[in-house]
């Protein structure tokens, strides 16, 4: 038998061929980003390839070859140990590493030799990386998207999820960069994907919708905290109809103090994240809020956040780039029960 390698346009095509989809890269790098379903062997781990970097660099390019082959034989061993030995012989893996196929090649050169049927991807995840960002404006472009348009604390979030529990198709760009896109909307304790690891997980929700039906997605501003939406996919959505969801202030600031509890249960974080907003709202203003904040006093700060710093920004930028928002159906909350959700939700769906 031979190793077979592959595109990484064929790879994405036929992953569902693949039993194990094996990503030899270090730890660091399979972290990043990786293809989907992937697990990770790496050949060199990131001690080891740190090591043999600086070997590379400071004694020569043998050397550095000879101790990681070393590294890498001792690291396959292992690998095939712990995850190999229970495979039948119709065991069908990918393997791919990072562009030159040297430790990818080497994992399936032996599992190969054992007589197992193995593909690699031809130019690694660097071709993957590619493949994914040349296939997300066709992607973006075949569905036809619903945009949920409201001020902060409407409920578009929770719309969402009550479209997604009614059969609805779903594209929650907050919940793929955990981040509820502003600046407040860091979630503790829970770390952002990197730019990369978005893009995947954004091609990998638009390649699974059926073109047929609407696609429901919130509003968002060009980044979700620390990454981007893909510029297509966010121009496409600006261009698309819209739903505007209405709700009463009293409402949205007893929702936002629900689903940012945190916020409220933490006044040195809540502080810490005003600070950001020195800049556009002046310090004084922002001090008084802090002061309310270490006091206990959430409630006026919420209101005066909406009123004054969420509100003006949001109509003018709803607006301004969103195509079709003047023609939007307003859809009215009585309230921000999951009750009322639902019931918006199914208007919603009714066109």
């Amino acid at each position: 038998m031979t190793v077979q390698a592959i595109s990484a346009a064929d790879a994405i095509a036929r992953l569902a061929d693949f039993d194990t989809v094996i990503d030899a890269r270090s730890e660091d790098e399979f972290a990043e980003d990786h293809l989907p379903g992937a697990v990770n062997w790496p050949s060199l781990d990131n001690a080891q390839r740190k090591e043999i970097g600086t070997v590379y660099k400071q004694v020569s390019p043998f050397e550095a070859k000879k101790r990681g082959a070393a590294m890498v034989a001792a690291n396959i061993s292992r690998h095939i140990d712990a995850h190999v030995l229970d495979k039948p012989k119709g065991w069908k893996p990918l393997a791919y590493c990072w562009r030159g196929g040297k430790r990818s090649g080497s994992l399936a050169l032996v599992l190969d030799q054992v007589g197992f049927r193995v593909h690699v991807v031809e130019g690694g995840y660097k071709a993957f990386r590619a493949e994914v960002l040349a296939q997300i404006p066709d992607l973006a472009h075949r569905l036809r998207f619903r945009v949920v348009c409201g001020p902060t604390g409407s409920g578009k979030t929770r719309l969402l999820h009550a479209l997604e529990d009614l059969g609805a198709q779903v594209l929650d760009l907050e919940a793929l960069a955990n981040h509820r896109s502003s600046v407040l909307g860091i979630i503790p304790g829970v770390a952002q994907p990197t730019q990369k690891r978005f893009d995947t997980l954004v091609w990998e929700a638009l390649r699974g919708f059926d073109p047929a039906r609407p696609v429901f997605v919130e509003s968002e501003s060009k980044k979700v905290g620390n990454v981007a939406v893909p510029e297509a996919l966010i121009a496409w959505m600006r261009a698309s109809d819209c739903v505007r969801l209405e709700l009463a202030e009293e409402e949205r600031v007893a929702l936002l103090m629900e689903d940012y509890d945190f916020f409220v249960k933490d006044a040195p974080l809540f502080c810490g994240r005003l600070d950001a907003l020195v800049e556009l709202r002046g310090k004084a203003l922002v001090e008084g809020w802090k002061a309310s904040v270490r006091a206990g006093d959430f409630m006026p700060v919420v209101r005066e956040l909406l009123v004054k710093h969420y509100d003006p920004g949001y109509a003018s930028s709803i607006q301004r780039n969103f195509k079709h928002y003047a023609q939007a159906k307003p859809v009215v909350l009585a309230d921000r029960s999951p009750a009322s959700m639902r019931r918006a939700a199914l208007e919603v769906l009714k066109g």
